[in-house]
């Protein structure tokens, strides 16, 4: 079995992070170019919501038949749907928290995750051009 920190570990990830971030790059301007480019971020949102069912798909094959060993997790899920998109981890941890009918600490991820992020980014632009995160 990997341990966490292990080189091996750490190559797995890598392998399937470069492949994922390929892949995301290459859905999105796909996705891009067939949506004709609008104002609406179709390729992002294509790749979270992709990520987010493949995450499921995995998820759900992992816990129902015992496929995956801690290597083939580390490549799969940390690796290749990390490099594709992490919304997808968010997502799968926010349907285990809702399984487990952790319903106020759900909303709390959700609401948390996404309105201190979007702060982080305007706090991060800020820093470094202020006025800037004013549009």
């Amino acid at each position: 079995m990997t341990t966490p920190f292990s080189f091996h570990a750490l190559l797995l990830v890598a392998a399937g992070g470069t492949a994922g971030s390929v892949a995301r790059y290459m859905m999105s301007v796909w996705t891009m170019q067939a949506a004709g480019m609008p104002k609406f971020p179709w390729g992002t949102f294509a790749v979270n919501l992709t990520g987010c069912l493949l995450a499921g798909l995995l998820a759900g094959l992992a816990e129902r038949h015992a496929w995956f060993d801690a290597d083939t997790r580390l490549l799969l899920m940390v690796g290749l749907l990390g490099g594709f998109t992490t919304f997808s981890a968010f997502g799968v941890e926010t349907a285990y928290l809702l399984r487990r009918g952790e319903w106020l600490l759900a909303s709390g991820y959700v609401g948390g995750s996404v309105l201190l992020g979007i702060a982080a980014v305007l706090l991060g632009v800020w820093l470094v051009a202020p006025g800037a995160a004013q549009g």
